[in-house]
């Protein structure tokens, strides 16, 4: 009997698609393999392009109609940048693998200067990030942010249009897509601390289907692992969602886990940092990012991240 077809879901964007190819092709490379297809679907965030994703209460914009689909046995891999999945997984599924993880930091695209430092006051700078709009403010409070949707070519081409002075994009994104080049500068870790988990990418899967686990089981990074779970551990226990000005990074060295966050108001007045490593296990890599969110709400991370929900409510069309 031939072997089941594994069915990938993901969402229809390049990046999306990009990413789903990769984890169907590392599939195809394992001996025996079975025949992998993606399937495509369209999730709230792709829908909703008239509102910012920040000022809507709820999360899993972009992964939940996906997980859905995994759970009503209509796929068997899901697909997730491993950013906007949720800390907490949906019950019956599990994050059966974390791929390689490529560059998680951001990168200023411009069009007329060479850095961030050197854009005139006033200038517009798209990003849809709450996160990017909070660092933004600190580092350089006479910028203008201004909102940007669309998939990542999209974004590129309002710049190019001047409908933007510059914006920010992750640095992975533009390297999945063949975009690098179009990168003015990669921001510094400490003025614009990436997103949790930024370049990596996940798979899920359900819990009981051990066929599919079989297969995504050599898939998964372990230096990607660590850091992740890192700094997933931290998010949740912060918020548990994904529309939060927090930035986390972690990386592996010396078999340790090393962990950087940073939280900061929207406003760019207030910022809590914290760092600290443990060694390179799960169960102290979880440890650590849970430490270090005790850090960042000691020194006013939950006051910030209050002050920042009502602007939302307010705000929100």
């Amino acid at each position: 009997m031939s072997p089941r077809t594994l069915r990938i879901g993901t969402r229809a964007s390049a990046l999306a698609l990009w990413q789903a190819n990769r984890v169907a092709d590392l599939i195809r490379s394992l001996p025996g393999a079975p025949p992998v297809e993606l399937v495509h679907i369209r999730t709230e965030g792709d829908v909703r392009t008239d509102v910012p994703l920040w000022a809507v209460d709820g999360r899993a914009f972009f992964t939940k109609e996906i997980d859905r689909a995994l759970l009503a046995n209509e796929i068997d891999i899901a697909v997730h940048s491993l950013k906007d999945l949720s800390t907490t997984v949906e019950s019956g599924l599990t994050l059966a693998a974390i791929v390689e993880r490529q560059n998680p930091r951001d990168a200023l695209l411009a069009r007329s200067v060479k850095s961030l430092a050197e854009l005139p006051p006033g200038a517009r700078v798209g990003t849809s990030s709450l996160r990017r709009r909070a660092f933004l403010a600190r580092v350089r409070p006479d910028v203008t942010p201004v909102e940007l949707r669309g998939n990542v070519p999209t974004r590129i081409e309002k710049l190019q249009r001047g409908e933007y002075d510059a914006i920010v994009l992750a640095c992975a994104g533009l390297a999945r897509l063949g975009l690098e080049q179009h990168i003015t500068a990669q921001l510094p870790v400490e003025d614009f601390t990436p997103a949790v988990s930024q370049g990596a990418i996940g798979c899920c899967a359900r819990a009981d289907d051990e066929e599919t686990l079989r297969w995504l089981q050599p898939l998964d990074d372990k230096a990607a692992r660590l850091a992740t779970t890192a700094e997933r551990a931290l998010l949740r226990r912060i918020e548990g969602g994904c529309q939060v000005p927090l930035g986390a990074l972690a990386h592996l060295a010396n078999d340790r886990v090393h962990l950087y966050a940073a939280v900061c108001s929207l406003d760019g007045t207030r910022h809590v940092s914290a760092r600290g490593d443990a060694a390179a296990t799960i169960e102290e890599a979880s440890a650590l990012g849970e430490r270090l969110a005790e850090e960042l709400l000691k020194q006013g991370a939950a006051q910030i991240i209050q002050v920042q929900r009502g602007a939302r409510r307010v705000e929100a069309p």
